[in-house]
């Protein structure tokens, strides 16, 4: 169990969740139109809250999911977050999601940032499969997991509810022994 963690790259800093980060996640977390694939859409800063604190204050705890904002190096702004999902069943597996702010989103920023918690899960802590579940219409996520060096593992037809509505869920995965490098 690591209870902080920091993880730098040239141009962001991804760092625990915090309740100072309640009015900068709801910003870009309540955004129904960019965010419409996404399983949680806050409508009031108190869930934002209630989220911030359900999240784990350590990293790597069999069931439970960890939290990093994603800050802009240049304007220390949050533009973003990572969740890590740690499978309560499988000590060598986690599970990520990730949310952008729309003003950030095709300057690769993502990709920077997903490439050093790959990085992380691999290498600092062991794992040997990482797996994002993705709602089949949402060709932004699906580009930038195949981009990282995720596959596409297995559809789900109906399979999630989200807003009242059943979803298909796209399951892709990527394994130690194909991981890219983070620097590439």
């Amino acid at each position: 169990m690591i209870a902080y963690i920091e993880i730098k790259t040239n141009r962001l800093h991804l760092r625990p969740i915090g309740i100072d980060d309640i009015d900068a996640v709801f910003k870009y977390r309540s955004d129904s139109v960019t965010n419409k694939y996404q399983g949680w859409i806050p409508k009031t800063k108190a869930e934002v809250k209630e989220f911030i604190g359900k999240v784990s204050p350590a990293i790597n705890i069999p069931g439970t999911w960890f939290q990093f904002v994603i800050l802009h190096n240049e304007s220390n702004t949050v533009i973003g977050d990572i969740g890590i999902h740690f499978s309560d069943t499988d000590n060598n597996e986690a599970e990520i999601g990730f949310t952008l702010d729309k003003s950030f989103q095709g300057k690769g920023y993502a990709t920077e940032a997903l490439k050093q918690v790959i990085s992380f899960l691999f290498n600092d802590l062991n794992k040997d499969k990482i797996i994002a579940s993705i709602d089949p219409r949402n060709i932004k996520s699906i580009n930038l997991v195949e981009k990282t060096g995720f596959k596409k593992e297995a559809l789900f037809e109906k399979n999630l509810l989200i807003d009242g509505e059943l979803v298909d869920d796209l399951i892709y995965s990527i394994h130690r022994t194909n991981q890219i490098k983070s620097n590439e």
